[in-house]
Parts: structure tokens; sequence; C-alpha cells
């Protein structure tokens, strides 16, 4: 059964660093494209960042220099490192993998676009606040 578990969501402090991960059990992760998206009430999920199977990364524009998206495939896992985090990266942040993965690599829009990812975890709460 295909599974993922996020882990690491907290309350922190502006300014600060978490590590968020994603473990995925019941297929191989690198063949997958993956991504981390985050939700906050009355919005939809916006995409953060992404981990096509070939390697590419992109990320949304509000984590470009900040957030870098790593797969470790010995750990069958996505991580999200977030760094000088803000009150505006609050959310429940969900962890999502698909197969469908045609053109991903290739555009940013594809490779964030919430419709093209078949599963989902349950998602992991970031509090920034002071």
């Amino acid at each position: 059964q295909l599974r993922l578990v996020e882990s690491g969501g907290r309350l922190v402090q502006p300014g600060e660093s978490l590590i968020l991960s994603c473990e995925a059990s019941g297929f191989d992760l690198s063949v997958y494209a993956v991504a981390w998206f985050r939700q906050v009430p009355e919005k939809g999920r916006e995409g953060v960042a992404c981990f096509t199977n070939n390697g590419v990364t992109f990320y949304g524009d509000s984590a470009e220099d900040r957030f870098t998206i790593t797969r470790d495939d010995l750990k069958n896992m996505v991580s999200l490192q977030m760094n000088g985090l803000k009150v505006e990266d609050s959310g429940v942040y969900y962890c999502a993998a698909t197969l469908r993965t045609s053109l991903m690599s290739y555009t940013r829009t594809v490779c964030l676009k919430e419709s093209r990812y078949d599963d989902w975890g349950q998602g992991t709460q970031v509090t920034v606040s002071s």
C-alpha cells in the first residue's frame, strides 16, 4: 500500500529554520515526482517545491532562495529544508507524489501543479510566530 507520512512541523519564530520530512512506503519514490504543498485557511494548496523523477527541482516564488528540497533514495524519503522562515510560511505542509511526470522536468508550472499529484500525505503543521 502506497503511503506518505510527513513530519517535522512545529511552532518556530521568524528567522528560524526547520526541516520537514516525507517518508514513503509501499513504492519506490525515486521513480516518482514529489512535491511539497502548503495550505492555509481560505486558500488552496500552493506549490512550494518539487523534485522530479529526473532529479530536477523547482521552487515556488515564496520558497526561492530560502527552501531546499532533497531526496534520499536509500531512505526513500524527501525533505524540505526551510531557512529564514516568515510568518507567511505558516500552514499545513503536504507531501505529494505522482507517476504522471510528463513535462515536469521542463516547466515549474507543471511540476508545482496540484492536480498532477495523485498520492498525498496527511500533512504537518508549520506555524511561524513570535
